[in-house]
């Protein structure tokens, strides 16, 4: 969109002083004023995870939706300040949707309770700046096939557009009144439920809403259409109105969440299964992050002609400290957001940008007590309208190629099904070694990919051998 920008030193310092020398407005052909408004946009465009992330994770954790809208917006803002000023790049960083989407669901499916639950996002958080840190990044970038990459984040993507459904009440489980006595599903395994309640009713008013403002290219819309359909949950009586959380001080309650038992994985799953489910959700927030940095420097014209992001190191060690910070602030993985692409739009080109975005974050601090008026029926179509966002990366897989097609739609297919994102990457990494080598192509598997597959059948395997060995 932005690929001639003009890079070329300049004479002035783009009417910054100081701070257009050290952000580098002129060799970027920028200014202060479009910086601090394209700061602005990046902030508008992603305000919604403020409250969204509270009525994803608070209920399943068990915690106060409150604090984590206020969690959110702290992390948010400081590790997003970070990024502008090591990495100076335009990029925004908040709690990542599908993570913590995996956070809620996947991982108290599991049995872990909050702590244990943000113990894992900090680990996989370390191990990814390790990663970065030793310089194993451009090894696992090239060990893992591309269409599996691709098939993770379209993956994540229907399983936050399920829960998107199931939490705005039009989706439910339906096996039939038999099935506990015939040891199987009877029935449809998932049933539509026609509107008949008001909830219903609000929740397709607001993705009617939603749609109509994205169609149109709203830039606020997902944040507008959380708001007006919190106003008519209230006016039709679905959501009731506490007037004291209004004053109410923001509260930190979850800080601290994910130091508190993070090896609690270890002593619930046992060594393999929680050394996979830490290495699945890493996977997902690797290569979301790379994809994010590279296409969004792409849009502003500041990668090279290969592609490649000057300066990406810094980068991914900011973006790895915000996974951890996400874990320990009890909020889930902060990773770099897709809508910073919305600040360069309209002309971002610096960490300056993402200063002023992270400065905003710091002040919507004081908009969490209002988290609490916000009903599941407002924010489940910002989960739908995400998730098929996430969806559109489907077009790049060769579907058509059993050896990429095949694994890859076990892995976007299985993680909504099963609610676990590691039981789809397992299923879709077996498989693509295994057609690789029924088909004779055994050597062009990286040897990572070996490792990582022979581990997921260990980990398909676990109770079955755990029984044997008793």
């Amino acid at each position: 969109m932005n690929a001639a920008v003009d890079t070329a030193p300049r004479t002035d310092s783009g009417g910054g002083g100081a701070i257009g020398d050290y952000f580098k407005f002129a060799e970027r052909g920028t200014t202060l004023a479009t910086e601090a408004r394209a700061g602005l946009t990046t902030f508008m465009v992603m305000a919604y995870i403020i409250f969204l992330n509270g009525n994803i994770i608070a209920k399943p954790l068990g915690l106060d939706p409150v604090a984590v809208a206020a969690g959110t917006a702290l992390i948010a803002g400081i590790m997003t300040i970070a990024m502008g000023v090591v990495g100076n790049y335009p990029f925004a960083l908040a709690a990542g949707l599908g993570i913590n989407a995996i956070v809620a669901f996947s991982l108290t499916a599991k049995g872990l309770d909050a702590k244990g639950a943000m113990g894992v996002i900090v680990l996989e958080g370390i191990a990814i700046l390790v990663l970065v840190l030793v310089g194993l990044r451009e090894a696992i970038m090239n060990a893992v096939p591309l269409a599996l990459k691709r098939s993770i984040g379209v993956g994540i993507g229907l399983f936050i557009l399920f829960i998107g459904f199931a939490n705005g009440g039009l989706i439910s489980s339906g096996c039939g009144p038999d099935s506990a006595t015939l040891g199987f599903c009877n029935g449809t395994l998932v049933t539509l439920s026609f509107p008949t309640t008001p909830g219903q009713f609000v929740f397709l008013l607001g993705l009617a809403i939603t749609f109509i403002l994205f169609a149109r290219r709203i830039r606020a819309a997902l944040i507008i259409s959380i708001i007006v359909t919190t106003i008519v949950a209230i006016l039709a009586g679905v959501q009731k109105v506490d007037t004291s959380t209004l004053v109410a001080t923001p509260s930190f309650a979850t800080l601290g969440l994910g130091l508190q038992d993070p090896f609690q994985v270890f002593t619930k799953l046992g060594v393999v299964t929680a050394l996979l489910t830490i290495f699945a959700i890493m996977l997902s927030d690797f290569f979301d992050t790379m994809g994010t940095v590279t296409g969004i420097a792409a849009e502003a014209g500041l990668s090279k002609p290969d592609g490649t992001v000057p300066g990406v190191g810094r980068v991914l060690i900011v973006d790895s400290v915000a996974a951890i910070a996400g874990g320990i602030g009890g909020t889930s993985s902060n990773t770099t957001y897709i809508e910073s692409a919305a600040g360069v739009a309209e002309g971002g080109r610096t960490g300056f940008a993402s200063v002023v975005t992270g400065i905003l974050f710091l002040l919507a601090i004081f908009l969490s007590p209002i988290a609490g008026l916000i009903p599941a029926q407002a924010t489940a179509p910002a989960l739908v309208l995400v998730g098929y966002l996430m969806f559109t990366l489907v077009k790049d897989i060769p579907v058509g190629d059993i050896e990429d097609g095949l694994p890859a739609l076990l892995t976007m297919i299985l993680m909504p099904l099963t609610y676990d994102i590691t039981v789809g990457i397992g299923a879709g990494f077996i498989s693509w070694v295994l057609l690789k080598v029924v088909r004779g192509k055994a050597g062009e598997v990286h040897p990572l990919m070996w490792v990582v597959s022979l581990a997921f059948v260990l980990f398909f395997a676990n109770n079955w051998l755990q029984t044997m060995i008793s």
